[in-house]
């Protein structure tokens, strides 16, 4: 691998070059991968005058852009609002180039334009999740340094439960004089897209905080064009007439991808809602005449039996990722829709799916092969290389990366230039990945090594079982225990002899010394905002 050295990065444009000065140490990148064609970008590349400025270029003005509950915009109509979103920050708020935006707000066209409006005025956008609580948006401001904050009025309550906080913009409120949305009416002119490096910051994601401990992820102008050129045009097949719908907030890069970024790249529509329910998405589809959708594991198990209600004859992809797929949900959502799923892995770090497969290439239980563009292979825990058949640590390389901003775990992330996502998988002879487990989810119980997912996706097949979680608690004779924590499904109550039930369907399914020895019942389980199982949340419970 070639060290990169700040020569070969194209002169920034910002004024404020806090961005620049919190990348990690070059020697700590991974590797850069841009051999596909369609990965060649200039040097000077402002990402959202590629995305919605050339769809005005393209005759695309007319088309329907975004949908929200009560507006329907089209693309000229979108570009209208981020030019005037751009001036108010740029004039109104006197913000310089380089510096950062913090945007909290649920799925809605006016998030997207706020979003895509900080970036064209050369602005870093730092999307937050609609839940977070003032502590954790605290811990944001102040390791992203956050000059300014664009904020939904029914989300301000956090906001102003911190002590010190940057100035803030409140929209949403048609009647709020000093709002956002006030503020945008006298600026009708248009905003030339400022001539950002494609190598300058746009994008300050935080993990989702599955492991507790959420990290600042840094991704360029390009970055944002490279998943747009990966994982749509190949694996998904994204089409003009194409209509995106899903559940993942704009604040994670799943849905900031799949349902704002993927849509605008190919002139598509996407469908913006807050508040989705399994039922509600459903009854959505059908009203829309969505063709794709994006969403959790959960969700797909949760719409399977509700279906039948709704027509969704318009459906003609349904993408999942978040979490691992298992087998039965694929089955039961197949037997539901007609339609296999797009099954995925992707990363904040690398900012989306690299691994998947679809139509005739999908194998079931397999997550798919590498996203053209990306590399992946399996390491063992010495950094070397394994073959089909042994599990070990996955390891991707492509055009996008890990850039951790300020974080001495860029080094335990990212090694000789590969990016180690924390998930265990296996390789088969055919270039097939397979998810076994995260690294720190992998259970040792008696000296056998055992998949926590791959107990869960036994006990979901069990027809008590709505939800489960399989950690490995901490026991002095097997050295782990392997533990399910269970909701159960309406109808079904906790007992000793629903505990000896679920021990043996599993151990009718796969093999028995992975049984659950201990079973808990619960009503819910940990989840974060983006739906993704917190484990680490029942490991720390069996530590009490």
């Amino acid at each position: 691998m070639t060290r990169l050295t700040a020569a070969d990065l194209s002169p920034s444009a910002y004024v404020d070059g806090f961005a620049r000065a919190n990348l990690p140490p070059f020697d700590e990148w991974p590797e850069f991968l841009f051999d596909l064609p369609g990965l060649q970008y200039p040097e000077r590349l402002n990402c959202v005058a590629e995305l919605v400025d050339a769809a005005i270029a393209k005759g695309w003005g007319e088309r329907t852009a975004l949908v929200g509950a009560n507006e329907r915009w089209t693309y000229r109509d979108l570009v209208d609002r981020i030019d005037r979103i751009a001036h108010v920050l740029r004039r109104d708020l006197k913000l310089v180039t380089g510096n950062r935006v913090l945007l909290r707000g649920a799925n809605c066209p006016m998030m997207a334009a706020c979003i895509l409006a900080v970036q064209k005025a050369g602005l870093i956008a730092v999307p937050t999740m609609p839940l977070l609580r003032a502590a954790e948006l605290g811990k944001i401001i102040d390791k992203a340094r956050v000059d300014a904050v664009l904020c939904a009025t029914a989300l301000r309550a956090e906001l102003d439960a911190l002590d010190q906080c940057p100035p803030v913009l409140l929209f949403g409120d048609q009647t709020d004089a000093q709002g956002l949305d006030a503020l945008m009416r006298p600026h009708g002119e248009p905003f030339d897209a400022v001539d950002t490096s494609a190598d300058d910051v746009c994008l300050i994601s935080f993990t989702s905080g599955t492991t507790g401990v959420p990290k600042g992820t840094m991704h360029f102008h390009r970055d944002v064009l490279a998943i747009c050129d990966c994982f749509p045009p190949h694996v998904l097949r994204s089409q003009v007439d194409d209509v995106f719908i899903g559940t993942p907030p704009l604040a994670f890069t799943f849905g900031l991808g799949g349902l704002l970024l993927f849509p605008l790249r190919v002139g598509a529509s996407a469908i913006l809602l807050e508040k989705l329910t399994p039922e509600s998405l459903l009854a959505a589809i059908e009203q829309h005449r969505a063709t794709v959708c994006f969403t959790a594991p959960t969700f797909y198990r949760q719409m399977a039996p509700l279906a039948a209600r709704h027509d969704l004859t318009s459906l003609t992809r349904t993408v999942s990722a978040g979490e691992a797929l298992p087998l039965a949900t694929r089955d039961a959502w197949r037997e539901a829709s007609g339609l296999d799923m797009i099954d995925g892995i992707g990363a904040t770090e690398i900012l989306h799916i690299f691994i998947s497969a679809a139509g005739a290439d999908i194998r079931p239980g397999a997550t798919g092969k590498p996203v053209p563009g990306y590399q992946a292979c399996i390491l063992d825990k010495d950094g070397k290389r394994v073959g089909p058949g042994v599990i070990g640590r996955l390891a991707i390389k492509g055009p996008t990366g890990c850039r951790y901003l300020a974080d001495p775990r860029q080094r335990e992330y990212v090694r000789d230039g590969w990016n180690l996502t924390g998930d265990a998988y296996e390789m088969d002879a055919d270039g097939y990945f397979y998810y076994r487990s995260r690294t720190d989810d992998m259970i040792i119980s008696a000296g056998y090594n055992i998949a926590g997912p791959e107990v869960e996706e036994a006990l979901l097949r069990h027809p008590a079982v709505a939800e489960c979680g399989v950690i490995g608690r901490p026991d002095e004779e097997r050295g782990q225990l392997v533990e399910a924590h269970v909701v159960l499904k309406a109808g079904f109550e906790p007992s000793d002899a629903l505990v000896c039930g679920l021990q043996d369907f599993v151990k009718q399914q796969i093999a028995p010394y992975k049984y659950p020895r201990s079973v808990k019942f619960r009503d819910t389980l940990p989840r974060t905002e983006t739906g993704k199982l917190q484990r680490f949340k029942l490991r720390a419970e069996a530590l009490e």
